[in-house]
């Protein structure tokens, strides 16, 4: 791929609110820096995109699209990227199944999703769905580890406009359960590839008759890669969560915490098994039946009770087995949909902050808040909440007006660790045993397993190692306190410590190296000091810590900043999580307002102008990023971000302000009195037509939003919806 023919900027198109959003600020970007001869680019990665990528020859020849996650997995192993990435969808089944019957209502003739596929050509229908859906994006895009952390300015309105935090109590009954044993941690095993080692691979499974199973084949592993192997217990997994249901305190909502979407093969069953407990005896009572329905636990309560609609039989004794349980964690308590109804509904990193921000409360079928049990099976992360919440349980809720900040370096590039084990996770047949064996006939790790068991194999490559580290060392020094998060008595992070000591010693530094749940500790009473913290860290706790601590400190996710420095040279700029973005969506549908807050979007911008002035050596690009840093804080200084209500701020509006503000900032430079010149009568335009531009902007409001599709949107409706104001749109273009 040229570097002359990449476009300067690559902005992606996604799901859900950012969609939306983007469909009402990209234009005003592009307006912009086509003023400065930056040239933007949009490239698909949303589901329904991926979806139809993957399947050319059930389209006609008008209906076929390009395979942009493929053509952007090239470009950021170039010095040519430059990419803004908005927060996609990791679908579940639910939600890759709704997306294939939306398409599919559209016109687009793409198969059924086979869930036990027969033929050949089922099974490559489903292979090609199953590269669709769960984290099918960050792998193929993260060619870097991640810098993630709030900008200066939103962290300053944070603290100036603190959030609503609720009230720890020290008798709260709020608490993390784990497993007591046989987990992936309890059964983890690690080893640093050697030169002798370095080369092919294959996963087989040996069952007890004899019989060899090859898992995966054509698995190439290099010199100084660590490569883990573990497996969790079916049969551990229902009894502890048997004992966990019968453990529940009254007046205490039952939760199960898991990522049925980025773990999109481990944790949908795991989530299956949550069901299928919760609901033993109606399921042995009427298990035929559910077969013929075609229900499977892994797809939840919402599913099973759509099924069994109309069946008085079964629909009393569903009824009946709900009320002999504890009362659950609600998503949505007016709707009556509970912590079990969807997988997708319920992702770790955003509900269990959410608790925790709340004073440990979630919220019952009966509408009202109460304390929760978190069942978090896994003890590799589960320690991390637990330790959370002890920690408020010991000195209450966190002082955001005086909240130090806690950032992230996270090792994620090419796949590492967990978030890359999707090829390589498998549910077992029967007992036996699996095998990693290398080319050689040595066999790396083994493991005596069951039917039912989970195992799954994971790597992490040396170079994104090194960089990691190296990357953690150098934001420690700006930054001052920090800490690696390693548990040397788990297999993997042991293997990581061997690289972590020597480095620290060569750089002359000295960073704690402390097993999560001490370094949880450390960050909180280092943030609570007024101290800002570094976390350094895996990639699955990079994910969860980046939702805790700004949900935490800022009260979203939504507004943090990721700057990815490509291994390769080129930079990605990923915008805030969308773990709430289906409530916005809903809003906007229902009532045409649409609270999602851009502000990820215009720090990701910022970063990227300020990466394209270096890298192509454009100073107008550095003007673009400078006006930017400005227009961002004055929308924070106005405080025109978005607000939950119809007739307040909402998307859109920030988006006029943001437009304003960034003209009026490249108006008012004076390095470049041409930019000036062009963007001075666009400021007094935007300036003067304010009035109008927000009784049109608002006129829309409080009645349905039609957007033509959710995981499709129609074109037209969603710019009709999301660009509403004729007289900023003849202003923009």
């Amino acid at each position: 791929m040229a570097d002359t023919n990449t476009p300067d900027i690559i902005y992606t198109k996604v799901d859900e609110a950012p969609e939306l959003a983007r469909a009402s600020l990209e234009p005003i970007i592009r307006a912009f820096a086509s003023a400065a001869g930056v040239s933007i680019e949009t490239r698909d990665i949303s589901v329904a995109g991926r979806i139809l990528a993957v399947f050319p020859d059930f389209l006609t020849e008008s209906q076929r699209v390009s395979d942009d996650l493929a053509w952007l997995g090239e470009l950021v192993k170039t010095p040519s990227a430059n990419v803004i990435k908005l927060p996609n969808v990791s679908a579940s089944q639910p939600q890759l199944n709704a997306a294939i019957k939306e398409l599919q209502s559209k016109g687009f003739a793409v198969p059924d999703y086979p869930v036990e596929p027969a033929t050949d050509a089922e099974k490559d229908i489903k292979a090609r769905y199953d590269a669709v859906k769960g984290s099918a994006v960050n792998p193929v895009l993260r060619e870097g580890n991640s810098d993630r952390r709030a900008a200066k300015a939103v962290k300053a309105y944070a603290k100036a406009h603190p959030h609503r935090m609720g009230k720890w109590d020290a008798g709260s009954k709020t608490h993390v359960a784990s497993m007591p044993g046989d987990d992936f941690f309890a059964n983890e095993k690690a080893a640093t590839i050697t030169a002798a080692q370095a080369g092919g691979a294959s996963i087989v499974f040996s069952a007890a008759d004899g019989t060899e199973t090859v898992l995966k084949s054509g698995l190439k592993y290099t010199e100084g890669e660590v490569v883990d192997a573990t497996f969790l217990s079916a049969r551990a997994l229902r009894a502890y969560i048997k004992a966990q249901i019968a453990a529940t305190a009254p007046g205490v909502l039952f939760s199960v915490h898991l990522k049925a979407t980025m773990m999109k093969v481990s944790d949908p069953i795991l989530f299956g098994h949550f069901v299928s407990v919760w609901l033993e005896d109606f399921i042995a009572r009427h298990g035929a039946a559910l077969d013929a329905l075609g229900w499977n636990p892994n797809s939840g309560l919402g599913d099973l009770e759509r099924k069994i609609a109309g069946n008085a039989t079964l629909e009393a004794d569903y009824k009946a087995a709900m009320a002999a349980r504890p009362a659950l964690y609600m998503v949505n308590s007016d709707k009556g949909i509970t912590n079990l109804h969807v997988p997708s509904d319920v992702i770790i990193d955003a509900s269990m902050p959410a608790v925790i921000r709340a004073g440990g409360k979630g919220w019952g079928p009966d509408g009202k808040e109460a304390d929760a049990k978190c069942c978090i099976p896994d003890n590799a992360y589960a320690c991390v909440y637990d330790e959370t919440i002890k920690y408020f349980k010991e000195t209450g809720a966190l002082d955001v007006t005086t909240a130090g900040a806690a950032s992230n370096v996270g090792l994620m590039a090419q796949k590492a660790e967990e978030y890359g084990s999707h090829p390589t996770t498998f549910e077992i047949p029967s007992k036996g045993i699996v095998r990693i064996v290398l080319a050689s006939g040595e066999v790396l790790h083994e493991h005596a397993v069951e039917a039912g068991d989970i195992w799954r194999s994971a790597t992490a490559k040396k170079a994104p190692i090194l960089d990691w580290i190296q990357l953690g060392i150098a934001r420690t020094r700006a930054t001052g306190a920090a800490a690696f998060w390693l548990d040397k008595n788990r297999a993997h992070d042991a293997e990581l410590i061997k690289y972590v000591e020597p480095a620290l010693k060569a750089a002359g530094i000295d960073i704690p190296i402390l097993d999560p749940r001490a370094a949880t500790r450390f960050t909180l009473e280092t943030i609570r000091a007024g101290k800002d913290c570094v976390t350094i860290t895996g990639n699955v706790l990079r994910d969860y810590l980046t939702d805790l601590f700004p949900i935490l400190e800022l009260g979203t996710s939504a507004k943090m900043l990721s700057i990815v420095k490509l291994m390769n040279g080129g930079g990605m700029f990923e915008t805030g999580a969308g773990g709430t973005a289906p409530k916005h969506v809903q809003q906007v549908q229902e009532e045409n307002h649409l609270r999602w807050d851009s502000l990820g979007e215009f720090c990701a911008l910022g970063e990227s102008f300020n990466f394209l002035a270096e890298s192509r050596n454009n100073p107008k690009a550095a003007l673009l990023g400078a006006a930017v840093d400005a227009a961002t804080q004055k929308v924070l200084d106005n405080e025109d971000s978005p607000q939950g209500k119809v007739g307040q701020n909402d998307n859109r509006t920030s988006h006029y302000w943001f437009a304003r503000y960034w003209a009026e900032a490249l108006a008012a430079q004076t390095e470049d009195p041409a930019l000036a010149a062009h963007f001075a009568p666009i400021a007094k335009a935007l300036a003067d037509g304010e009035a109008t531009i927000l009784a049109e902007l608002h006129a829309g409001e409080g009645t349905p939003g039609d957007l033509g599709g959710y995981y499709l949107p129609d074109p037209a409706k969603l710019a009709a919806v999301m660009r509403p104001s004729a007289a900023l749109n003849a202003i923009i273009g």
